[in-house]
């Protein structure tokens, strides 16, 4: 799954991924934890492209609100299109969620969790497909929130772990954003693992853990 990760991306690096949008990136984060503000860019009824902060973890418009029981910070590809929570934002609002890298733990012989970083090789923000939603409460208060769509691991990913976020092609960020495409036909092909030459993973101190803790020394390798 994905329950942590990293972005530190100037408005350069951003705009050379999505294109023109409107909106400024946050400061360099770099322990994203679920229930906290992020970015996400989505594109309006005239195609126009916008970053906005949401919570990570989606609230479906027609619940009571935020539960902790239920922290939908991730949501799978396979089962997308039959999940309540999840079929109207696949068809109506899907996101891109830019990072720069993401945190997986491995199991050990000895118990323990080691964390690993994994980013693209060239150290640039790429963009995991998710899904956004809207939520009102009947008090008039609102939320936006989303999830992060996760896939079956690619070859390089699964030598730590079973499932990775769906990192997309730039080619399909059109497809995921168009708004007149509303088929699961049209969109699921889109959700498949990313090839492994994109990715380097390593491992990293275990200060990553606690998700108090933040700072560029996260993402480097451990001594």
């Amino acid at each position: 799954m994905c329950g942590r990760y990293f972005l530190a991306a100037s408005l350069d690096d951003l705009t050379e991924l999505f294109g023109p949008f409107a909106g400024a990136p946050p400061p360099p984060r770099y322990n994203i934890a679920p229930s906290q503000p992020v970015p996400v860019l989505r594109a309006d009824a005239t195609g126009a492209r916008h970053l906005v902060p949401v919570r990570w973890g989606l609230v479906p418009g027609w619940s009571k609100g935020p539960d902790s029981r239920f922290s939908m910070i991730n949501a799978r590809a396979e089962t997308l299109a039959a999940k309540p929570a999840y079929r109207a934002a696949l068809r109506y609002r899907r996101c891109l969620v830019p990072a720069s890298g993401f945190y997986e733990w491995h199991a050990r012989s000895d118990g323990k969790k080691q964390p690993f970083a994994i980013r693209r090789v060239d150290h640039r923000p790429f963009a995991i497909a998710g899904l956004w939603e809207h939520w009102q409460g009947a008090d008039g208060s609102e939320l936006e929130s989303c999830s992060l769509i996760v896939t079956t691991a690619n070859h390089r990913v699964a030598a730590i772990h079973e499932r990775m976020p769906v990192i997309l092609d730039p080619s399909d960020f059109p497809a995921w954003l168009d708004r007149h495409r509303q088929h699961p036909d049209e969109l699921l092909p889109l959700l498949r693992p990313c090839p492994d030459d994109w990715l380097e993973l390593y491992p990293v101190s275990a200060e990553v853990n606690n998700p108090r803790h933040d700072g560029p020394q996260l993402r480097e390798p451990a001594a």
